[in-house]
């Protein structure tokens, strides 16, 4: 089965959570490029506990990928992670403009949001959780910029885990595959391990994914990390 069959079948209820490799087990990284990593690493291997990002990038507070969002939250929380949220919409941040005065590792020119509330997260996370609404068949603009201004500290994400919840109004089962192909080049290009995805189809409204079983796969997502 190809796969715009598989993602068409995903649509018809069945589970659209996509491990990678050992997905359910803890992996541990290449953590080359910062001492947070190497000590995040380490504390992991300890403990089993991790640090999270979860970057979203809706501007409904109360939207459908919001509410996968709350529920990865919520399972990770219950295994005893460490979880910090970053609601790019609704935070001032600003566009990288490739004027490379970072030297991609190095403090970027705006201090912004993203500059002083979570870049700091994002160094010493494990693992960066990407929450987005499709918007023209790929991530929102606010996410975007957010993985844009990663260029400042480029090669210090490298060895991370990623993982990818994102909703649709479309329930074709085309409709994920430009998303899912830019994540994953994002994946190869950071040197990140992809942890899974939770892709929900015919999400248009917050009633519509209540009513599915997509909320529950991102709950079970967070608690199986």
């Amino acid at each position: 089965m190809n796969r715009r069959e598989f993602l068409k079948v995903s649509c018809s209820g069945l589970m659209t959570l996509f491990l990678s490799g050992c997905g359910l087990n803890m992996l541990g990284g290449d953590t080359s490029g910062t001492g947070f990593a190497a000590a995040n690493n380490a504390a992991e291997k300890e403990s089993g506990k991790m640090k999270i990002a979860v970057i979203t990038g809706s501007p409904h507070k109360a939207g459908t990928s919001a509410l996968l969002a709350d529920k990865f939250i919520e399972g990770a929380e219950a295994k005893g992670h460490e979880v910090f949220r970053f609601n790019a919409a609704f935070k001032n941040i600003h566009a990288c403009t490739g004027c490379n005065a970072c030297e991609m590792d190095g403090p970027c020119i705006f201090k912004d949001d993203i500059e002083r509330e979570l870049m700091p997260q994002l160094l010493a996370a494990d693992l960066i959780v990407l929450v987005t609404p499709l918007y023209y068949y790929d991530m929102s603009a606010q996410l975007k910029t957010v993985i844009d201004r990663m260029h400042g500290r480029l090669r210090r994400f490298d060895g991370k885990k990623s993982i990818l919840m994102a909703t649709a109004w479309n329930s074709s089962g085309w409709t994920f595959d430009a998303l899912v192909d830019h994540y994953q080049s994002l994946v190869e290009f950071m040197h990140w391990q992809d942890m899974g995805m939770v892709l929900g189809y015919g999400c248009g409204t917050r009633r519509m994914i209540e009513a599915t079983e997509f909320p529950e796969q991102a709950k079970r997502l967070g608690m199986s990390i």
